[in-house]
Parts: C-alpha cells; structure tokens; sequence
C-alpha cells in the first residue's frame, strides 16, 4: 500500500544520521605509519671537524660510488665522499687557500670517475663569497 505524503515526510525526518566510523580509518593510518617507518633510510650523523682533525694530510682514492663533498673551513679545504668521509685535507698556505692543491686533487678524482660524480660544496658561516668563487670554478673546471 502506498504511503502518503505526510507518513513519508514524517518517516524522512525521523532518520538518525550516519555514523562516522573511526575503526577503519585508524586501522589505515596505522598501517600507514608502519610502511612509513620501514621504508624510512636512517643515515649516521658524521662531524667533519673530528674527522679533519684525524686525516691532516692523508690523501686516498676515491671510491666507487663516489658523491663528492668540497668543505671549505677557515683554516683547510677538505675533499670528501659523502658516504666514507675525507678524502684529501688541503690546509691553508701562507697566502690563503689552496686552491692549485684542490685542483690537482679533483684532477686525479677525474682521471679515475671519467664521468662526474655528484659534488657538492659545503662552507662554514662566515665565508666570503670570493672563496665560494674560487671552489666553485675549480670543481666546475675538472
């Protein structure tokens, strides 16, 4: 039998409204939370200044895998790979850095990675911006 409009009106108004379930959407997020979790890399902090301390004038092959690192300090430039650390330290000369070292050094990483590895150039605060100049067009050169 058909209803009329009120019974219908009346039955429409008297719906309670949808629950928000919240068990589904936390189960989500919490498998989220562990892919995240798993697939996260972890890397190990390394602080150059003891490292620099350690190799004064050691000079090694790079790598293979090699991801270049140039930092420039007040008092040495240090050439390293970001994931086995220095390289070669190249303390300052009389006359300021020494720039005819690093590219002598970045010459010899060249003759070995024919390719170029992945470089970056770290400075300390207070660098001037010459200095960054100078670092820049040695490593760009080889």
């Amino acid at each position: 039998m058909r209803r009329s409009y009120q019974a219908r009106k009346l039955l429409r108004h008297s719906r309670k409204p949808a629950e928000l379930l919240l068990v589904p959407m936390i189960d989500i997020f919490t498998v989220l939370v562990t892919f995240l979790l798993m697939t996260a890399v972890f890397s190990a902090h390394r602080d150059p200044a003891a490292e620099s301390a350690a190799s004064q004038t050691e000079f090694r092959d790079p790598p293979p895998g090699l991801q270049l690192e140039v930092m420039v300090r007040k008092d040495l430039i240090q050439v390293a790979d970001r994931n086995t650390g220095p390289l070669a330290t190249l303390p300052n000369t009389p006359g300021g850095y020494n720039y005819d070292a690093l590219t002598e050094y970045l010459k010899r990483v060249k003759a070995k990675f024919p390719r170029r590895p992945t470089r970056s150039i770290l400075l300390e605060a207070e660098t001037p911006y010459d200095t960054l100049v100078q670092v820049m067009d040695r490593v760009r050169r080889v």
